[in-house]
């Protein structure tokens, strides 16, 4: 890849900062536009990156010129409107987790992206990231024989705000679309789908999952156990259990960490990784190398593994009897 990738980012807060902080360290990538409903914090945003263009509302990013791909980092409830927008306007996404609420919206997309032929791709960091990678390396050498079970939690305690996006029901909140949905992204990753889904949940006072945890089946004995909660501090690790030994994710799993192999009767053998980004280039290095390929989806992260764990949280969420507003309409 020799030519300057432009991206553009809607939604300009927290994880936005991180993408853009990334992509000021991948090579032959920039921050070229970045759209707002405030184009003050547009402006402050752009000043900040070094971006061309600020924007003022989320529809002007679709006249921005010489845009590569735009990156969608509004809240959960806005991923699927602004995605169907880019996609409409012929300009390749990469699409914040989780990909929409739900899978009718999940499918919706996928068919507008085959419809006007555009590249489509969930921003599921933890996919490209070198601890993950290797995993599925180890796994797929034999490195701990068969695989039996996943176990894996995410967890922190969120101060209480009713109206902030972990809270708010209009704002798809909860623990399992936000951190739930890693160690249900591992499960179906290592495992595939399940046969049997079993949950439970504490429902808070504004109506969203605050703690949730999830059992998975497989009809030839697998199984995995999940945990996801915005009410306590937990170890966020994650295992791999297989017949000769495990995969350990060491602790805040989900984003660069280490990672050990753990036999039966040796002592672990420790992985470190040298990474110098937060780890959102990853996943800009992968839409990247596709738009480069003239793909118009990953395979390592293909638009059937997004609809698949959709319908995971979907399925999930029909165990706790979480509906969000905008579903009853």
């Amino acid at each position: 890849m020799t030519k300057t990738f432009n991206w553009g980012i809607i939604g300009p807060g927290r994880i936005a900062h991180k993408f853009a902080q990334d992509i000021g360290h991948t090579e032959h990538a920039r921050l070229h536009a970045v759209a707002s409903r405030s184009e003050d914090r547009a402006r402050s945003f752009a000043g900040q990156y070094g971006a061309s263009y600020a924007f003022g509302s989320y529809e002007e990013i679709l006249g921005c010129p010489d845009l590569d791909a735009v990156y969608i980092a509004s809240p959960h409830t806005g991923h699927y409107e602004h995605t169907l927008m880019c996609l409409r306007a012929g300009l390749p996404v990469l699409c914040e987790k989780p990909f929409a609420l739900n899978a009718n919206q999940v499918r919706e997309m996928i068919a507008t992206a085959r419809e006007h032929d555009t590249f489509l791709m969930e921003a599921l960091w933890t996919r490209f990231l070198p601890t993950t990678l290797k995993a599925l390396e180890l796994i797929g050498n034999g490195a701990i024989g068969q695989v039996l079970a996943v176990k894996a939690d995410f967890g922190f305690r969120a101060p209480f705000d009713p109206q902030g996006r972990l809270y708010n029901p209009q704002l798809g909140g909860g623990s399992l679309l936000d951190i739930g949905i890693y160690p249900v992204f591992l499960a179906l990753l290592v495992l595939g789908y399940p046969d049997t889904i079993k949950a439970l949940a504490h429902i808070g006072t504004t109506g969203v999952d605050e703690e949730c945890g999830m059992l998975f089946r497989y009809s030839d004995g697998r199984m995995a156990h999940l945990h996801s909660t915005i009410r306590a501090r937990t170890k966020t690790e994650a295992f791999i259990y297989g017949e000769e030994g495990a995969i350990h994710l060491h602790t805040r799993w989900h984003e660069p960490t280490s990672m050990s192999l753990v036999s039966n009767e040796g002592r672990p053998l420790d992985f470190h990784f040298d990474w110098k980004t937060n780890g959102y280039s990853y996943e800009a290095q992968e839409v990247m190398r596709c738009l480069s390929s003239g793909l118009k989806e990953s395979p390592a992260m293909p638009l059937r593994f997004s609809l698949s764990l959709i319908a995971l949280l979907d399925a999930i969420r029909a165990e706790i009897g979480l509906v969000y507003p905008e579903e009853s309409e």
